[in-house]
């Protein structure tokens, strides 16, 4: 089983980005965190990389229910989404597949909820 789901945009960066963002809020996610994995490998380790950002997104409901089902699972949130451009003009975006990722925590609770969100986020990176 894939631990993630993913597919790959005709376009620049910046551009897939907003997509990106756009249809995480069409399934009620938001952008909680952004982190900028080539300025920071730059910054501290002073190597260049390609472009490539991990979005930490969060669906508010479905957390609400995870944090009542399972107390610790905030150590696996938020869902990151990670948007990487290898080469120009081809970016692929991949989300985290929240079922392979739960796989560890005997919670039949939160396995119903990590499924509902693996559809949602399956729904964002087919829509792209």
């Amino acid at each position: 089983m894939s631990y993630y789901f993913n597919h790959t945009l005709s376009t620049d960066f910046g551009s897939a980005i907003e997509k990106v963002t756009a249809a995480l809020k069409e399934e009620g996610f938001g952008v909680l965190t952004e982190i900028d994995i080539k300025a920071t490998m730059k910054e501290k380790l002073d190597v260049d990389m390609y472009n490539y950002k991990i979005l930490g997104a969060c669906n508010p409901q479905f957390a609400y229910k995870a944090l009542q089902a399972e107390d610790k699972i905030g150590t696996m949130l938020p869902c990151n989404v990670i948007v990487q451009e290898k080469v120009a003009g081809s970016v692929e975006v991949s989300a985290v597949d929240p079922t392979s990722s739960m796989q560890a925590i005997e919670n039949e609770s939160l396995a119903d909820i990590a499924g509902e969100v693996r559809e949602k986020l399956r729904k964002v990176i087919s829509s792209l």
